[in-house]
């Protein structure tokens, strides 16, 4: 199959699945086509009115016929502008409703894609594909698709009034038409090319910016400001160049069809001219001729610049249906079962799982959480403790083995059920813009602000909360900048204990709070552990010391297991070696003794 005709089918299968979210709006953009035929007539029909002004009205001296006529076309002016303006409000209505979905299609798809998808694509590209992209829909889904309709309708119109009047001078008009089809042609070829290279560009440019303000105080502190500079600078040159090609043909090819038209207007006042003076076409014919060839050309000027508009949404649309394609690979059973009541025992037999299939993260990992017992992680970085933590929660599936809770395996229930049942602190806390409370909450309106006062209160941080502007309603900046690391944790440990969760999950949830702080959270989350499941994963030995069972993880496998009494008990123990680096200026005597 050519190139040609694959792309046909490709432009056709995109136009075919964009109607899909015009569908909705499918009875306002049939009357933006009538309305749009109805002002292509009106323009068309001027020059025929001053064709019959001249050749039957003004050649016989006729005032009162002449007269009506530009009543006519004072009429006709008048017309036309009332249903254009009509016609860019609708189109442009129904327009941004379309986007207003189809924007909303793609945010809900990310929100639903496995977290493996965001290990892979970049952030900024995925703005681009919700912003850039989608705005770049906008032309044609506003006006685009009508107004094209409405151009071509406009040159049958011409072509009409044309042949009606004079069939010679109409072929002489249209004979420059295969020069414009051949240019348009490779035109076509030519943009289509560069508007893919455009976009590819935009989403570079995007992803770099991003990830470079968010890493800023890497960049300023290893004083790479100048590297980072260049980079970004041959970033956007790749940009401007590939913007650049598209305007090289642009430029080429609007004079070109300039020039032709011109050379339409020229044969038609060489040939009609002629004929005029052997009194084989009437003055106004020509005069209407030469009206009718300017305003050929111009829907078909007007059609060239959709088709730059056609030609970036297409690029853009390719993208974004990429993503509302992309295959969730976590996704809820066929007949899901309920869980019911959760008592909380967490159970994994045999588990082995690697993000990637040339290294294994974990290695036969079996263990089990009883109900309402305190179970802990301890080991180096990378030792896969993490890991645990992401595949309770089925951000990813395990390659061998089950995970169960009460029993039941995690991928027999649906993901809202399964994960409605915990609640999880991360060392990177996670806070979004708007007030404190908001925060808390997450919309739930079954926390009330009481619940929220109180449980601050409990955990001490009610006093920070109150010296704030607002208070409770505080608005945080993003990702809650506006504040300190350590109040950004609390707010998180308050989210956790306000939703009550049954099984709780700490993933070095008090490495950002100093030790005093440390010390009422811990209190608090005592109180928290009490009658449910809690799995805690620390560096801090000594958040864990209490915990029912501690498992040590090496290399992705349980090396050891047991309470801490019992593992400190081990002198040749990872554990005890653990224990002893944090611990050997205060508690080391203390061990040796025993």
């Amino acid at each position: 199959m050519s190139n040609s005709t694959t792309d046909k089918a490709v432009d056709s299968d995109l136009l075919r699945r964009l109607y899909q979210f015009i569908r909705p709006y499918r009875w306002y953009v049939l009357l933006g086509i009538a309305l749009t035929l109805s002002a292509a007539f009106m323009g068309t029909v001027r020059p025929k009115l001053t064709q019959i002004a001249v050749d039957e009205y003004i050649r016989n001296k006729d005032f009162q016929g002449l007269l009506w006529i530009v009543l006519l076309l004072i009429g006709a002016l008048v017309g036309e502008f009332l249903l254009l303006v009509a016609n860019t409000y609708l189109t442009r209505w129904f327009g941004q409703g379309t986007l207003f979905n189809l924007r909303n299609a793609v945010f809900k798809k990310i929100q639903s894609l496995h977290v493996q998808f965001f290990d892979k694509n970049p952030i900024g590209r995925l703005i681009t594909r919700t912003t850039s992209d989608i705005e770049a829909l906008s032309d044609l889904l506003s006006d685009g698709v009508v107004n094209i309709i409405g151009d071509m309708f406009r040159i049958f119109f011409i072509l009409y009034f044309m042949f009606s009047m004079s069939w010679e001078l109409s072929l002489v008009a249209i004979s420059v038409l295969p020069i414009l089809f051949y240019a348009t042609f490779v035109f076509k070829a030519k943009v289509r090319v560069s508007f893919l290279n455009v976009r590819d560009q935009i989403s570079r440019l995007n992803s770099f910016v991003q990830e470079h303000i968010n890493g800023m105080g890497i960049v300023q502190l290893f004083n790479k400001e100048e590297r980072e500079r260049e980079k970004f600078k041959d970033i956007n040159a790749a940009h401007r160049d590939a913007y650049i090609e598209t305007i090289f043909y642009f430029a080429i090819f609007w004079p070109l069809v300039e020039i032709i038209a011109s050379l339409a207007m020229a044969l038609v006042i060489w040939y009609g001219g002629g004929r005029a003076l052997m009194g084989q076409v009437t003055f106004g014919i020509l005069l209407a001729f030469i009206q009718y060839v300017r305003d050929f050309f111009r829907p078909i000027q007007g059609l060239s610049e959709k088709f730059n508009t056609l030609q970036s949404a297409l690029a853009s649309s390719e993208r974004i249906f990429n993503v509302l394609d992309t295959e969730n690979e976590i996704t809820d059973p066929a007949e899901p079962e309920k869980i019911g009541e959760v008592k909380g025992e967490i159970e994994f037999e045999n588990v082995w799982f690697s993000y990637n299939k040339e290294e294994t993260v974990l290695r036969d990992v079996s263990f089990k959480a009883e109900p309402g017992k305190t179970i802990a992680f301890v080991g180096a970085t990378g030792a896969g403790k993490s890991t645990i933590i992401n595949l309770l929660l089925r951000y990813y599936d395990i390659d061998e083995g089950s995970i169960k809770i009460d029993g039941k395996d995690i991928r027999d229930l649906t993901l809202s059920e399964l994960r409605s049942n915990f609640a999880l602190v991360l060392q990177d806390n996670a806070l979004f813009s708007g007030s404190i409370m908001e925060n808390i909450t997450l919309g739930n309106p079954n926390i009330s602000k009481e619940e929220v006062i109180a449980t601050s209160r409990e955990i001490g941080a009610d006093a920070f909360i109150n010296k704030l502007p607002n208070g409770y309603n505080y608005e945080l900046s993003e990702r809650g900048q506006s504040i300190s690391m350590g109040q950004r944790q609390l707010i998180c440990f308050i989210r956790a204990m306000v939703y009550d969760p049954n099984i709780l999950i700490l993933d070095e949830a008090t490495s950002s709070v100093d030790s005093e702080t440390e010390e009422t959270v811990n209190k608090a989350f005592k109180k928290l552990m009490e009658g449910r499941t809690s799995i805690v994963i620390a560096h801090r030995l000594s958040t864990i010391q209490g915990a029912d069972k501690i498992l040590v993880m090496h290399k992705g496998e349980i090396r050891e297991r047991g309470t801490h009494q019992q593992l400190i008990g081990k002198e040749e123990g990872i554990y005890r070696k653990l224990y002893e680096l944090q611990y050997k200026d205060e508690l080391l005597p203390t061990v040796k003794s025993e």
